[in-house]
Parts: structure tokens; C-alpha cells; sequence
């Protein structure tokens, strides 16, 4: 599968900047594709906040990694348990540890969706 994974140049003062390209807030990336993500706390990740990764399906999303904001924390059972139930892992740490593992996992050609708080 050809990958055009967008690569995580920067975060801070509120969003990221994308192969290049600034992203105000947060960011959800999903099968290389990137939308803003209207969440600005773990308590905003649901399952709903996570509709397209859960619809994308394991065969195309192997796991989400999440960058939880500042100070890593688990997201609610609910949103672990949606993630379980469609066959898709979860992988959740601290936003800047985030971002910097998804470029080296993108780079190894992973199958993965990412979703990024942003920090202030």
C-alpha cells in the first residue's frame, strides 16, 4: 500500500504544523487524510469523536495513537471499549510523545490512525 502519511513537523500554541502545512487546534488523521478534530480535553474522546477511525475498520487502521494533551492520562471506558469492539487498538500517551512516534511508525509503514490534542 503506497503511503502519503502526512509527517508531524511541530506542536504548540494551539494546533501543529503538518508536512509543512499549520493546522490550528486539534488534528485526526485517518488513512493518511488530515480533518481538525473539534476536542480540546480527553474528556471530549468518545466513540463519536472517533466515528471515522472506528468506521474505517481494523482492516484499514491496525490502532489509534492518541496524543492525549499535556500529561498522559487513559481515555473513558467507553472509547476503549468501542475502539476493542471494531477491532482496533489503542495506543494513548501524552501529546508530544505522540507526535513524535507517529512519524517513526508512519515511517515504517504502519497502518494507524492518529488523534492529537493540541497544546496550548
Amino acid at each position: 500500500m503506497a503511503r502519503d502519511a502526512p509527517s508531524v513537523d511541530a506542536y504548540g500554541s494551539g494546533g501543529f504544523r503538518l508536512s509543512g502545512a499549520r493546522h490550528e487546534g486539534s488534528v485526526l488523521i485517518v488513512q493518511d487524510a488530515v480533518w481538525a478534530w473539534p476536542v480540546t480535553s480527553l474528556a471530549e474522546v468518545t466513540p463519536a469523536a472517533i466515528a471515522s477511525v472506528i468506521s474505517a475498520g481494523a482492516s484499514e487502521v491496525e490502532f489509534l495513537l492518541l496524543g492525549v494533551g499535556a500529561r498522559n492520562a487513559q481515555p473513558s471506558r467507553e472509547t476503549r471499549d468501542a475502539l476493542r469492539a471494531a477491532g482496533i487498538g489503542l495506543e494513548f500517551m501524552d501529546t508530544p510523545a505522540a507526535a513524535k512516534l507517529y512519524n517513526v511508525l508512519t515511517a515504517e509503514g504502519r497502518r494507524l490512525a492518529c488523534a492529537l490534542i493540541a497544546l496550548p
